[in-house]
Order: C-alpha cells, then sequence, then structure tokens
C-alpha cells in the first residue's frame, strides 16, 4: 500500500528517512551530513519520484521509486 507522505506527521516522517538513508551505511564515498540527505529524499519525495509503501504482512515502511512501488499488487484489486 502506498501511502502519501503528506499524511504522516514531520516526525515521523523525518524518522523514516534516517533509517532509508542509514541502512547502506555510510561509506559510499560523499562525505553528506545526515540533514542534507533527508532534505534530498524529502525533496523526491515531494517530486513524486519515490514513494512510501507499507508493506502488511512484514508491518514495515518502505522508500521505493514510483515505478517499483506501481509493480506491486495493489489491496484494491
Amino acid at each position: 500500500m502506498i501511502i502519501p507522505w503528506e499524511m504522516l506527521e514531520p516526525e515521523t516522517l523525518t524518522n523514516l528517512i534516517e533509517e532509508f538513508v542509514s541502512r547502506d551505511g555510510t561509506d559510499n564515498g560523499y562525505d553528506e551530513s545526515l540533514a542534507r540527505k533527508v532534505e534530498r529524499v524529502k525533496s523526491v519525495l515531494k517530486s513524486g519520484e519515490l514513494v512510501i509503501v507499507f508493506d502488511q504482512e512484514s508491518q514495515t515502511p518502505n522508500l521505493l521509486p514510483k515505478d517499483q512501488a506501481n509493480l506491486l499488487p495493489s489491496e484494491f484489486e
């Protein structure tokens, strides 16, 4: 299920994004602050290129590119 980012409380959204950007560690060759990474991800969410997906089975949220999220089964089918 896709969750519109606007439905989340600002603190919840920030926490979700912080968890997302820190999953792969920090050794990516870029020296970028966590705050800057969060702002970049928020910008991509706002543009609609990235969406928040909630998996009912595992009860976990994730961020996916919109084109990948559209491949997921819909709860309305």
